[in-house]
């Protein structure tokens, strides 16, 4: 005679599918937004935010930027833009001076 599964053991077989199921899904959603991501940084990567044309990189006093190939656009990556005001504080300092009286 088939032995019949209690309730409980009934809800700790189905608790432990639904967590199967719940971590399978967790990880397909992971890897769905890793693979969109890295599609869209192949659409995007080295291309203007402005008109969508090639970058080219440029080196300014040993800081590359980015520079657009169509529209002339300049673009700054993160703390290029903070290195290059160190480099001319000078310069900014002595404009300032000039029209700051």
């Amino acid at each position: 005679m088939p032995v019949k599964p209690s309730d409980k053991e009934e809800e700790f077989f189905a608790r432990r599918e639904f967590e199967a199921r719940k971590k399978l899904r967790e990880e397909q959603q992971r890897q769905l937004e890793a693979a969109e991501r890295a599609r869209l940084k192949e659409l995007h990567h080295m291309h203007c935010p402005k008109c969508g044309m090639d970058l080219i990189e440029i080196d300014y006093k040993g800081v590359k930027l980015d520079k657009c190939s169509a529209c002339g656009g300049l673009w700054f990556d993160a703390q290029e833009f903070e290195t290059i005001l160190s480099q001319e504080q000078s310069n900014i300092k002595s404009i300032f001076n000039i029209f700051g009286r």
